[in-house]
């Protein structure tokens, strides 16, 4: 079964402004701009019921658009850097989002998340790669302007076995707001 999570999709003129800031790095393996996305809450392996009761409760998600803006490049890991970011600022509306996916997940018998809530857009995995370089990548990789766009559909993406960075398929798109059908046509969530 595939593994899955949901997200928030990046407009493609976003995903393009970000390839900017790709390169330069040792030991990044940049991640396709058509996987970028700030994932919202990961779900992991489930069986296909729960995967088809995840869908039909994704449908009734009562949220509406709203903007969502990447302000800084940042990285994961500290001593031993992990990954690069753009970081999503603090926004009220996607914070209200991922906490109601988390009481629909808890509805659904799956297990708190452990992590806490940091939205942000993975630009790389960094694997051997040294603190001093990633902080002199930062300090010549800055958003000089705030990079806004609106987010109008919640995903259900999923993600093969990997080391991580995609590629990911979208599996089922609901969209934010009033609209009907609030779903994008997909039957029965079948196995890929």
């Amino acid at each position: 079964m595939p593994r899955l999570f949901t997200a928030l999709e990046i407009p493609a003129e976003v995903a393009s402004a970000l390839t900017l800031h790709r390169g330069g790095l040792v030991g990044a393996r940049w991640i396709d701009p058509s996987d970028y996305h700030i994932t919202l809450r990961f779900l992991g392996d489930v069986d296909r019921r729960t995967a088809n009761e995840l869908d039909a409760f994704l449908g009734d998600i009562r949220s509406y658009p709203f903007e969502v803006t990447l302000d800084e490049i940042g990285s994961f890991g500290g001593d031993k850097p992990r990954a690069v970011f753009a970081r999503v600022q603090p926004n009220a509306k996607l914070s209200e989002l991922q906490a109601d996916l988390e009481r629909l997940m808890r509805r659904l018998g799956l297990p708190p998340e452990g992590r806490k809530f940091v939205p942000h857009v993975t630009l790389a995995r960094l694997r051997d790669t040294s603190p001093l370089d990633v902080a002199d990548y930062l300090g010549l990789h800055p958003i000089i302007r705030p990079i806004t766009f609106t987010a109008r559909r919640l995903a259900l993406m999923s993600s093969r076995d990997s080391v991580g960075g995609g590629p990911y398929v979208l599996e089922a798109a609901y969209a934010l707001g009033p609209s009907y059908p609030n779903r994008m046509a997909r039957g029965e969530f079948q196995r890929r």
